[in-house]
């Protein structure tokens, strides 16, 4: 298993059993279960807890259309992570959504051989994949809300240290960063975003529309 040196925090992990998180971020939470041993404990603990709760709870009457909206909901739902990793460069919950591996994607080009796949995107909310060759950095900017970054192959370094493989940054609208991909490898990143990035530069802000990070 990947040794995970930077981990998704317990909020999020809470959201991800509660079913309170959007698609975008349900599939990065999944994607990192898969490949920690330390989220996936703790993601068992949530979920019993949860559980707990509501074998206690006070029976109520339920909608006509209740098993048409539970289906529903239950098909807009990230891939349930699996105990045994997968081979390749995506974990399984991804691979079930991008239709294979890294050779599957469907890239485009943002400049500077970096490239993006945009997986899903509601209501403002998008999942990406980006890719950034190695030693390549990304401008510098801020967020106007959260953005979840999952390594998937090779590493980055910004302000906060380095992201090897499976390790998880949690940005807020406090965080101004400049990732960097590490030399010796391409890096690949699975990225949730619920706003809009502040870029610090005058040339991505004329090209965020065309991009739409």
């Amino acid at each position: 298993m990947t040794a995970i040196r930077h981990h998704i925090p317990d909020d999020l992990l809470m959201g991800y059993a509660a079913g309170a998180l959007p698609q975008a971020f349900d599939l990065v939470v999944a994607t990192h279960v898969s490949l920690s041993d330390d989220a996936r404990a703790r993601l068992a603990g949530f979920e019993e807890v949860g559980g707990a709760v509501l074998s206690e709870l006070e029976e109520c009457e339920i909608g006509e259309d209740s098993l048409e909206q539970t289906l529903a909901k239950i098909a807009g739902m990230a891939p349930t992570p699996k105990m045994k990793p997968s081979n390749g460069v995506f974990p399984k919950p991804l691979r079930e959504i991008v239709g294979g591996d890294e050779d599957a994607v469907k890239w485009k080009s943002l400049g500077m051989g970096a490239k993006q796949a945009v997986l899903c995107s509601e209501d403002g909310v998008t999942a990406r994949l980006l890719y950034i060759p190695a030693g390549q950095a990304m401008p510098q900017h801020g967020h106007n809300g959260m953005e979840m970054t999952l390594v998937l192959k090779g590493a980055f370094r910004d302000e906060d240290g380095v992201y090897a493989r499976g390790d998880i940054e949690v940005a807020n609208q406090e965080v101004d960063h400049q990732p960097v991909a590490e030399p010796g490898e391409d890096c690949i990143c699975l990225i949730a975003t619920d706003a809009k990035l502040r870029f610090q530069g005058l040339l991505p802000r004329i090209a965020q529309p065309f991009i739409g990070i």
